[in-house]
């Protein structure tokens, strides 16, 4: 017997990277998984040798579950998971949280309320680029950050949209280019700045789809309480998905990530770089390269953590932080004006 029972929600994209990663643990097993279109489910059930369901409420109450992933559209994030929650489970979903920042709270409060521990996947952290840079800051060897930048510029087509029920809607995505492609992005910058938002100030517009209401392109700064500024922009109307970009400048030096790789260039002429390790590969199948390895990193993490009775690195409060950010944001742009957090 596995020491842990894993059902699985959401038979999409995103599902293979969950899958996968599980599979290559010793004391996980995936009993279940749950879809409510009956072909996905199939499909993926017959992958892992296991049942499937289309309610995850009938899973959740007929398979005595120790975690329940999730890996459905945005909006049901936070009703699986406080469900759950309920229901004695641990939780582990994609980002982002929520749609809704109390959503997102309510997420934590069903969590403490039941004492199960809630991970949210911010898998880019786990990087060898992101180590290396967040090592140097906290070792005090940058010196403290000045200021920070971060650019997102991607192809998102209306034909992209067009695929999806869901996607590019306000209601069930929760947005655009920011909830979804630059989210992860934005995280890695707020995690390496570490400090408390005092302000967003952010414009937010759709410039070139015909087929959805929401975001394609974003730009603004994002004030921290210590006094950096850091600025942001992101659209998803490029002609292909370029490398993302951070760069930090600090005082001993700057740090930037270009894609996976990350180059530290201190002013006293040392440099440091990391880059993904290619012995580091694992086959998630059909998924999207920049989703990377670190998957199974993260949720490896997350089960030692429920081994230990230790929080994860990333849990419930951790991804508030970025949920904030990312609501931030969106108020701003709609309103007009700056938000303080």
């Amino acid at each position: 017997m596995k020491a842990y029972r894993a059902g699985i929600v959401g038979c999409g994209n995103i599902f293979p990277m969950h899958a996968v990663s599980i599979s290559k643990l010793n004391n996980v097993e995936v009993v279940a998984v749950c879809d409510i279109k009956e072909d996905r489910a199939i499909k993926r059930s017959e992958e892992i040798g296991c049942k499937y369901y289309l309610d995850y409420k009938e899973m959740i109450e007929k398979e005595d579950l120790d975690v329940l992933h999730i890996c459905t559209p945005h909006y049901m994030h936070a009703p699986i998971a406080i469900y759950a929650a309920h229901h004695g489970l641990n939780i582990m979903t994609e980002k982002p949280m929520s749609i809704a920042l109390d959503d997102a709270k309510a997420m934590i409060k069903a969590a403490k309320d039941n004492g199960v521990t809630l991970g949210v996947i911010f898998q880019n952290r786990y990087n060898p680029g992101s180590l290396l840079i967040k090592k140097a800051l906290d070792s005090g060897e940058l010196g403290a950050i000045k200021s920070a930048k971060a650019m997102v510029t991607w192809d998102r087509s209306d034909e992209y949209y067009s695929k999806s029920d869901w996607k590019g809607t306000w209601d069930k995505e929760g947005g655009g280019v920011i909830i979804d492609q630059a989210i992860h992005t934005l995280d890695l910058m707020r995690w390496f700045i570490g400090q408390p938002i005092d302000y967003i100030d952010a414009t937010i517009s759709n410039r070139a789809h015909n087929k959805i209401d929401v975001e394609d392109s974003a730009e603004g700064i994002i004030k921290y309480k210590n006094g950096v500024v850091s600025a942001f922009f992101a659209i998803n109307y490029y002609t292909y998905d370029a490398p993302v970009e951070i760069e930090l400048h600090c005082e001993n030096g700057i740090a930037k990530i270009v894609g996976d790789k990350a180059t530290i260039k201190f002013y006293d002429g040392r440099t440091y770089i990391a880059d993904k390790n290619p012995n580091e590969y694992i086959e998630y199948g059909n998924v999207k390269s920049y989703w990377g390895t670190s998957h199974v990193k993260q949720i490896q993490k997350f089960y030692d953590a429920l081994e230990n009775g230790v929080k994860p690195e990333i849990d419930g409060e951790e991804a508030l932080k970025t949920q904030e950010m990312i609501c931030g944001i969106y108020q701003s742009g709609k309103e007009g004006r700056k938000i303080y957090v």
